[in-house]
This record gives C-alpha cells, structure tokens and sequence, in this order.
C-alpha cells in the first residue's frame, strides 16, 4: 500500500538529504530508522561524528559537558551520546547526593554519618563494557568504586564501605586498596607490594566482562589486573560510595574496551 511508496521512495533518498532528515530525530526513533534497510543503517552508522549525532548531542548533552574534558577520551559524538545513556541515574541513588547540570558528575551533600551512592542508568548482563570514574573532591575515609545489582542499597548509616557491603555488590576502597564483597574485605588490590595511593582527579579505568564474569581495573595506562571473579548472571550496574561532605564523583561510559 501507501506506505511501500513512501519506503521505495525513501531508498532513493541521497545520504546527504536522508542525514539532514535523520539530524531532526531524537535517539528512540533513529533506532528505528536503522532498521529500514542497509543504506539508512549505514548513513547512521557509517559516520560517528556525522551530523546526525552532532546535532542529537547538542540536543541531549549539556553545553559544560561538551565544552570541558570530561568527555575527552569519549571521541565520537556517537559515543558522547551513549556516554549520556550510561551516566548515573538522577533517581537510582541516595537522597543525599544529586547529579551535576554536567550530568556525569555526582555531588554529595553534606550528611554526617551517612554513606551514600548511585548507580547509573544502565546495567549489564552481556558483552564487555568499560567506564571511567575519578573522585574531583576528598575521598574521605571510605571512597568505593565497583559494581551492583539493582537490589543492592545505595544509602546506609555510618561512614562504611556501602558497596562491597552485602551479596549484590562488589567494590574497591581507593583509600586502603582493598577488594570489598559480602561485607569481608578479599585481599587488597592491586596485588604487589606499595601500591600507589589514589590521586585526587585520576581516572581509574573499570572493565566488566559479562562472558568471562570478571571486573578488572586499570589506572592511567596501566592494567592492574582482575579484581572479582566468578560474578553472577545478573544484570550488573556501575556504581560508586562516598562518605565526604560535598565531594564529587564523575563516570563515564566509554563503550567495549579496546584489547591490548
């Protein structure tokens, strides 16, 4: 009927014309539109920094997060966008923190005794993934970085190493080195002897492998090896902990690893 014509005639559509069309949409419907035919899903995929996700990430980023360079070691405007996708949740985290106009970057308030955390939007239960977090304030006395399932608890009472806490999360203190899961410390990280302690604004790099079941780290260019085997089969978030009054934490999605 009616709608073939308007497919046969969209087929024909120069790529130039099919990506100023596609420059108007917002993400739900591009996808849908990938899934027309080979010519639209290569206008769309051909070019990460086409006009088509310029403009969708002009649109959905914030100017602060496109001007500065958190997003520096994200390169394609595509991989800006799937950085927003991924950040942390404005509603899956503690009362006591609130996500930056940037939206990447999570403040805590100034709470006394309370440890408090967020998950981001996104979780994982396939494929490998990788993201970036570094703290931009204090790290106080307990600064977790790590993983969690949707049922593990983002606020509780005292100054203590909320992820890592219980059966549903798995953490690494930046202040003491060590591997938090179940609420028993296993073993300190990374494995040798004086490790270097965390730097304010240094960028630990996270790699969760949903096929081998492992998360690993890796600081500046650096692997520090496989922290946590043997995780579940279960859909597995990024997250933080942090207990200083008005520190702030930055994360960022940077899509598969790169191997090597």
């Amino acid at each position: 009927g009616g709608g073939g014509a308007v497919g046969g005639a969209g087929w024909r559509l120069p790529g130039r014309v099919l990506e100023l069309v596609f420059s108007y949409l917002e993400l739900r419907e591009l996808r849908s539109c990938a899934l027309v035919c080979r010519l639209w899903h290569h206008v769309l995929h051909g070019d990460e920094n086409s006009e088509v996700w310029r403009s969708l990430a002009a649109r959905s980023l914030a100017e602060e997060a496109l001007r500065t360079d958190i997003l520096c070691n994200v390169p394609t405007y595509r991989g800006k966008v799937r950085a927003f996708q991924h950040a942390f949740s404005t509603n899956d985290c503690s009362r006591n923190v609130y996500i930056k106009k940037n939206g990447f970057t999570l403040h805590r308030n100034p709470i006394a005794q309370s440890t408090d955390g967020a998950r981001t939007k996104i979780g994982f239960s396939e494929g490998r993934h990788a993201w970036e977090v570094w703290w931009e304030g204090p790290l106080g006395t307990v600064a977790v970085i790590g993983i969690a399932t949707k049922r593990a608890p983002m606020q509780c009472q005292g100054y203590v190493a909320l992820l890592g806490s219980d059966d549903q999360s798995w953490g690494w203190n930046l202040v003491d080195n060590n591997l938090l899961h179940n609420g028993e410390v296993n073993g300190s990280f990374p494995q040798c002897n004086n490790a270097p302690k965390y730097q304010i604004g240094e960028r630990i790099r996270v790699i969760l492998d949903m096929e081998d079941k492992t998360l690993a780290f890796e600081r500046g260019y650096e692997f520090l090896g496989v922290a946590f085997r043997g995780l579940p089969k279960a859909c597995l978030y990024p997250a933080v902990s942090a207990v200083y009054g008005n520190t702030e934490v930055t994360l960022v999605y940077l899509g598969k690893p790169l191997d090597g």
